[in-house]
């Protein structure tokens, strides 16, 4: 798999730091927000949250750049970035993180080359894996 460089300046779509959207975001090509967007994001391409942009979503992408606040889960097929400005609070699931000196980040962690079972699922298959306690009768013999 060959490096993307990745240019701030050409991008698909773009929210300013004056708008609000609730919903569901899908795109191709880089995507940049500055507003504020709560909801789900859904993309195998570029996501950069703006220095005042504010995400409180579940995010499904490509790669990501952050210089503003995300919040929520991140499932990154490639790469996150958060940059010195940047803050993140929630999980983030990818094979390669970055993090700059300065940046805010409380957040669960798991670096993995497979980014595509929900937490739900995951969570489901560690319950259907624990062995089934039998009822107790409360008495011994």
């Amino acid at each position: 798999m060959e490096e993307r460089t990745i240019d701030e300046n050409k991008l698909s779509g773009f929210f300013d730091k004056d708008t609000e959207i609730k919903g569901d975001l899908v795109f191709e090509g880089s995507f940049r927000i500055d507003g504020r967007f709560i909801g789900k994001i859904d993309s195998n391409s570029v996501l950069i949250v703006g220095d005042n942009g504010k995400v409180e979503a579940d995010i499904k992408i490509g790669n990501i750049i952050i210089n503003g606040e995300v919040k929520g889960t991140i499932q990154a097929k490639e790469k996150v970035e958060i940059n010195a400005s940047g803050s993140v609070i929630g999980t983030i699931m990818t094979p390669k993180l970055t993090v700059e000196e300065g940046a805010y980040l409380d957040a669960n962690c798991q670096i993995t080359n497979q980014v595509s079972t929900t937490d739900e699922e995951k969570a489901e298959e560690v319950i259907q894996s624990l062995p089934e306690k039998k009822p107790d009768s409360g008495y011994q013999s």
